[in-house]
């Protein structure tokens, strides 16, 4: 039987407000761990070949990648991130992959910086060709 004068819900009859605050934290601890990173890694980015333009290049904001093909056969990735102060770079042209925010540079052949202030290059990404498909993990 429920107390008119008890002001909790009638599901938390015989709830203290410790049993509650630790039912939440389990709650919320339990999420975090199946939400969180953990050991997995995260799944590889799969970009088909004829996507990336020889003697150009495509940018994967979403994979922070960058993938260029500086002569047909020749693929290279790497981040899409600029070492100078985080930016992703937002275009490939005239053989170069470059950072609107603050006009650096980079070679599409090895990642380097041509133009700065960027001083460090661009970090390479390991990936495979499968089939017809560049596999960046």
């Amino acid at each position: 039987m429920i107390d008119a004068s008890d002001s909790r819900p009638p599901s938390c009859v015989g709830c203290t407000r410790r049993s509650v605050l630790v039912g939440a934290a389990v709650a919320v601890a339990a999420t975090a761990a199946g939400c969180g990173r953990g050991d997995a890694e995260p799944a590889p980015a799969r970009i088909p070949l004829a996507e990336v333009p020889v003697g150009g290049g495509r940018i994967y904001p979403h994979q922070d990648l960058v993938v260029t093909q500086p002569a047909a056969g020749d693929i290279r990735a790497f981040s899409a991130t600029c070492p100078h102060q985080g930016c992703l770079v937002a275009r490939v042209r005239d053989g170069a992959i470059e950072c609107a925010c603050h006009g650096s540079g980079f070679s599409i052949s090895d990642g380097s910086a041509v133009r700065g202030p960027a001083r460090k290059p661009l970090s390479p990404r390991t990936f495979v060709i499968e089939a017809a498909e560049i596999v960046v993990r």
